[in-house]
């Protein structure tokens, strides 16, 4: 199991486990997570599970999908270490990503 350590709006961090191909979202979802809205649930139509990722795994992540980069568009407060996490899959190289949700 992977750590995803997850920043609420009230600025706590939780750290959650996550198996391999989990996304984001689901993990946090999964976990009651209740800053993340995530209404399309992970079908890239919104943007309410926007999250900030933390500098240090920007450059481990895949590339950001035309679609994603569509959805930010619409999102508030989107910033160069956004993106959707509903598009992003854990593995061994994400253990212990850290990320911050935005508001939605």
């Amino acid at each position: 199991m992977s750590k995803l350590r997850v920043v609420d709006s009230k600025g706590e961090e939780t750290v959650l486990e996550a198996q391999a191909g989990q996304t984001l979202m689901e993990v946090m979802r999964n976990n009651g997570v209740d800053d993340l809205q995530a209404l399309c649930g992970g079908a890239c139509s919104c943007a309410t599970c926007h999250v900030w990722v933390d500098p240090a795994f920007m450059g481990k992540l895949p590339e950001m999908g035309s679609q994603e980069n569509d959805m930010l568009d619409c999102a508030e407060g989107r910033r160069e270490n956004s993106r959707l996490s509903c598009q992003l899959r854990m593995t061994d190289v994400l253990d212990g990503i850290r990320v911050t949700v935005a508001p939605v």
